[in-house]
């Protein structure tokens, strides 16, 4: 007479099902490998709506070099937007002294999004940045402007300079959209 194979227990080592841990499945098997884990961390973020198409607004995030001329919270921003290059930027947060920064571009989608990482004290502070611009209609889109802070210490500082980060993004929506309507509005006409 076969036997029906018992339920799973929550014994072996380090109370895990079964002495060699959880069942998994073979990649062999799969295919293809597991999905990306999320980054952790602290998310601060501010969405604005813009009246001018996804174009124009990506033109606009595109120009690095020109980000002094409307951005309060880049006001200098050298580099190429190509994957695993290195940025240089001065962050002005409200409340607090111009920094220089060097992230790496992680990834770009032209009139979609603008991601890029920093690392500092060796990797103990990791962040991901982003800009995403979300079409509504051929001349109304969203943009999300945030950051996730990430990594051993990243969420307490997220947590400690929340206020001042989110007041940056605020301010820099609002310069993006005034740019971005005004460009529109001188092209409709």
């Amino acid at each position: 007479m076969p036997m029906k194979q018992g339920p799973d227990l929550m014994a072996g080592p380090f109370g895990r099902k079964g002495a060699m841990g959880p069942r998994t499945m073979s990649l062999k098997t799969e295919g293809k490998p597991p999905p990306p884990k999320p980054m952790g961390g602290v998310r601060i973020e501010d969405r604005i709506g813009v009246q001018a198409p996804a174009e124009l607004i990506w033109e606009i995030v595109h120009d690095l070099h020109l980000w002094e001329e409307w951005n309060p919270t880049y006001t200098r921003a050298a580099g190429v937007i190509r994957i695993g290059e290195p940025l240089s930027l001065d962050l002005a947060l409200p409340g607090q002294p111009v920094q220089e920064i060097r992230p790496r571009v992680l990834e770009w989608v032209p009139n979609e999004q603008l991601h890029w990482q920093l690392k500092l004290m060796g990797g103990m502070i990791r962040t991901v940045r982003y800009i995403e611009i979300t079409p509504l209609s051929d001349a109304g889109c969203i943009v999300d402007n945030g950051e996730i802070f990430g990594g051993l210490m990243g969420p307490s500082l997220g947590k400690r300079m929340g206020r001042s980060v989110r007041q940056g993004f605020q301010a820099m929506n609002e310069a993006l959209k005034a740019r971005a309507e005004a460009f529109w509005a001188d092209r409709r006409r």
